[in-house]
């Protein structure tokens, strides 16, 4: 959602949808949309063994090699009842001030500069040496599932506090919003504080908060 408007129509075809009259006692959670690198990770036995990127949606590249080098993506989990398998989905990002600090580098070295964070984070996820790839400063924050076994959560909020509690980073402003005024206040609130932010946004991902009311919508 970029704009007042979308919420509105976005909580409309909801309605329309399931067949409400309104949205009253629905919750929402909102979260920033990272302006990154959409990453799928999938672990075996509470081990990474797989990162790939979203690609055409179907198909992605294999940077597993490359992923592996993040720290903020944990390479084994060992938590009770960790679903096994279990693919986390999340967005690999660079901060404007790493972004500032490579480019700085890039151009003492000679190198060529990169046009903004989100170009820079996939080119340094796309190495075909992960050294290099470790020495490039990349974030990651968690934003969702695919696959998984069992997940221990019937909300989208009590499953970010599960993925939070198994180590996974999650953006510090995602909030559960009860009603269209906090919906809207969530999306000023962001907005304004937008150019503070040390890292790219394109708009407010809201997401219905039963699981099972997504699961109807579907995508």
């Amino acid at each position: 959602v970029f704009d007042e408007e979308g919420v509105r129509d976005f909580l409309d075809r909801i309605k329309r949808f399931l067949g409400l009259a309104s949205i009253e006692g629905l919750a929402f959670t909102a979260e920033p949309k990272i302006d990154g690198l959409s990453i799928t990770l999938r672990y075996e036995n509470g081990k990474l063994i797989q990162g790939a990127t979203r690609g055409d949606g179907y198909e992605g590249e294999n940077v597993t090699a490359n992923v592996r080098t993040i720290p903020d993506i944990p390479k084994t989990i060992k938590s009770r009842g960790f679903p096994d398998p279990f693919e986390l989905r999340g967005e690999i990002y660079m901060s404007r001030a790493a972004f500032q600090r490579l480019n700085e580098e890039q151009a003492l070295a000679g190198d060529r500069l990169f046009a903004n964070p989100r170009n820079a984070a996939a080119g340094s996820l796309r190495q075909l040496d992960p050294a290099i790839t470790a020495k490039r400063p990349l974030r990651f924050f968690a934003y969702g599932w695919g696959e998984v076994a069992d997940l221990p959560a019937e909300t989208q909020w009590d499953a970010y506090q599960v993925l939070r509690a198994w180590g996974f980073p999650l953006n510090p402003l995602i909030r559960l919003t009860r009603s269209v005024e906090e919906m809207l206040e969530t999306y000023r609130d962001i907005e304004s504080g937008r150019s503070g932010l040390d890292y790219d946004i394109d708009g407010i991902v809201y997401k219905l908060d039963r699981l099972d009311l997504q699961q109807r919508l579907g995508f």
